[in-house]
Formats: structure tokens, C-alpha cells, sequence
């Protein structure tokens, strides 16, 4: 199925440009699936501060990841893009990151040229590791997919650390090496987009993280451009947390949560969304007809 989905996702972006929006959990990504998102990603930033309340710093770990990749690939049917930071340490270990998160079922694997010790990619004094490092990393990757559909993506932070003309030299050199895809962080300007893509030609990924570098350019106007995939990395995070924020104001003040029903998913709804009707009715079949419950 993994296969089926990454050969499904490489057919997508020759078609058009795909919203993808990033999600916290695996219901985050039901709901995306059902709302009609084509594919979810799993971002690192996303996954530190909505699972283990850390920041986007290069803590969470392989297993952690793989794990939330499995419970979020068994929640969809749709493509599962996963942010494997910097792949966890040299080709040796990328090699393993791949081999464990293609089982978890991604579609598309992402990795990053920042030393170990990353920063957020929105976030000033970021550095890059030497060029040849990242091609060895990618070339790790692009040998060790099971899978010859699963993508390979690599993102570059040079543009933060060097300059917009060294992310592009190093988005060739990556291209050479194996990277199915290019991911550009934090370019700083419209024209800084259309000067990538004018300079890369292969499917390019756009960061509309809130609150960064980047300016928030439309999606139209982004595929217009040429970028075949943008993600909303932290999108659904953040505003569910603002709303969980207000909820507890809401209950500190009150000391109900009536008012807040309105803005609530109602039993039913979530219900619905969790398929709860057929683990019922499953669980009814397997006591038999007149069974004990």
C-alpha cells in the first residue's frame, strides 16, 4: 500500500500543485482526508510541540517518529509526507530512518542539510553542513528506499546561512545525487520563489509557515510559479491550540463549558469521524448473533 500511495503521489504533482497541510496526529489527518487534502505531512515542528510540547530543535527521535508515522499512515488512505530532519545523523543512519519510516508507511521522505543541532528553519543564526555531507546523505537515501516511488526530498536551509544563489548550487547538487524533490527553506521574497523555481527543474516544495521568513503567497500563485507541492506545516496546530486557550478561559470565567458548544464537534460528529459504527458493528459480529457482551 505504501508503494501504491508513492507512486500515487508522484503522479499528483505532474498533474497540478497540491495543498498539504501538516498534521499533529492521526486525527488531524483523518480529517484532512475527509475535508479532500490529497496527502498529509508530518512535520518535525509540528509533531515536537503538539506530542512532546519541545521545540523544532532535533529532539525527537527515530523511533518516536516512525511510531507517529505508522499511526497516522493507518488513519489515511491519502499520501503521507514525513519531515525526517536531518536524518537522524550520517548516511549510515539515514539509511536506517528511511528503512523504518518507508515500513511506517511514508510516501516521502524529507531531509535537511542543518548540522544535528538544528534550529527552526523560520529562525535566524541556522547553519549548513558541508555540500558533500548532504549528497552523501541523499545518496544513502535515494539506496536505501524499498520502494523505487517512495520520494526523496531534500530541503536546503542555505538560503538563511549563504544566500539564495547557494541554495540553488546546492539544490543541483542534490538533484545530481538522487533528491526526487527540492524543499527551499525560508526564501524571503516572491521573487526569491520565482528565481528558484526559474533555476531547479524538478517538483519543488513551498513553505507557508505562519509567522516566518517567507511571505504567505497564495497557492495559485505559488503553482503559477511552478511549485508542485506547499505545505501548511503547523497551520492546524496553531490554531488548535489558540482555541483550546480560549476554551479554558472560557471555563475558568464561566465555570461551564455551555457557551462552548457551539464551537464544539459535536459526539455524533466525531463519532462519524472515527468509523466508531463499524468497530461497533464488528465487535457485535464477533460475540455472534444472542452472544454475551
Amino acid at each position: 500500500m505504501t508503494q501504491e500511495r508513492a507512486a500515487r503521489l508522484r503522479q499528483m504533482v505532474q498533474e497540478r500543485t497540491l495543498a498539504v497541510p501538516g498534521v499533529p496526529n492521526a486525527l488531524a489527518a483523518r480529517l484532512a482526508q475527509r475535508m479532500g487534502y490529497p496527502a498529509v505531512y508530518v512535520s518535525g515542528a509540528a509533531l515536537s510541540a503538539g506530542v512532546l510540547a519541545m521545540p523544532d530543535v532535533g529532539l525527537i527521535t527515530l523511533t518516536e517518529l516512525a511510531q507517529q508515522t505508522a499511526y497516522i499512515s493507518r488513519a489515511v488512505s491519502v499520501p503521507v509526507l514525513v519531515d525526517a530532519d536531518t536524518g537522524f545523523g550520517g548516511p549510515l543512519q539515514v539509511e536506517r530512518a528511511v528503512v523504518e519510516l518507508e515500513s511506517a508507511g511514508a510516501a516521502a521522505i524529507q531531509i535537511e542539510d542543518q548540522p544535528s543541532q538544528k534550529r527552526c528553519g523560520h529562525l535566524s543564526g541556522k547553519q549548513v553542513i558541508p555540500i558533500e555531507q548532504m549528497v552523501a546523505k541523499i545518496r544513502a537515501a535515494a539506496a536505501a528506499r524499498h520502494s523505487p516511488h517512495t520520494v526523496i526530498v531534500a530541503r536546503t536551509d542555505a538560503r538563511g546561512a549563504c544566500g539564495l544563489e547557494e541554495a540553488v548550487r546546492r539544490a543541483e547538487h542534490y538533484v545530481r545525487a538522487g533528491a526526487d524533490w527540492i524543499f527551499p527553506e525560508a526564501l524571503e521574497s516572491e521573487e526569491e520563489f520565482v528565481q528558484f523555481a526559474e533555476a531547479i527543474d524538478v517538483p519543488l516544495v513551498a513553505n507557508m509557515t505562519e509567522f516566518g521568513k517567507s511571505p504567505l503567497l497564495d497557492m495559485q500563485r505559488l503553482a503559477d510559479i511552478g511549485y508542485a507541492v506547499i505545505l501548511y506545516p503547523v497551520t492546524l496546530l496553531r490554531i488548535a491550540v489558540k482555541a483550546m486557550e480560549s476554551a479554558l478561559r472560557v471555563l475558568a470565567a464561566e465555570q461551564s463549558q455551555r457557551s462552548l458548544l457551539p464551537h464544539m464537534q459535536t459526539r455524533a460528529e466525531l463519532y462519524e469521524l472515527l468509523d466508531y459504527r463499524d468497530y461497533d458493528e464488528r465487535d457485535r459480529r464477533y460475540f455472534g448473533e444472542g452472544g454475551n457482551r
